[in-house]
């Protein structure tokens, strides 16, 4: 994502969310050096993103968000693919994230690729829901092309 991208995001993390992220918010992960923002796009039109951190060894993903009309199509699927098998060719050891314990969809969708539920965050979203910790552990590979 380059701030290009700003209010393609916004529309899509508008529209897929109650609480969705802020300008600034999107902004201030543009300029984080351990952050990084892809974005699949399919006939042209932003189909989702997805917002990661790699930290110590780890990649840690913030948000993952599929447009409305791109729903159910794979979309959050292959933008997992495309940052687990990152991690993998960095030589990253571990995913983290955190999910909404309402949000069955996303978790068995997390569960499909090896995630484990880690332990519950109580009270992590800003209207108080609890987030639920998953993890995956992942095969170091060489270095890809």
């Amino acid at each position: 994502m380059t701030r290009a991208d700003l209010a393609e995001v916004l529309e899509v993390e508008r529209a897929g969310f109650i609480h969705p992220w802020s300008e600034a918010m999107i902004l201030a992960e543009l300029d984080k050096p351990q952050a990084r923002i892809d974005l699949l796009r399919l006939d042209g039109h932003l189909a989702g993103y997805l917002c990661s951190w790699f930290l110590c060894g780890e990649l840690h993903i913030l948000n993952v968000v599929t447009g409305l009309e791109f729903r159910r199509l794979g979309v959050a699927r292959r933008l997992l693919e495309n940052a687990i098998e990152r991690c993998r060719c960095q030589g990253l050891e571990r995913v983290l994230l955190e999910v909404r314990v309402s949000n069955a969809a996303a978790i068995g969708l997390y569960e499909s690729f090896g995630f484990l539920r880690d332990g519950v965050r109580k009270g992590y979203y800003p209207d108080g829901e609890d987030a639920l910790l998953m993890s995956l552990s992942i095969n170091y590979v060489p270095p890809c092309d």
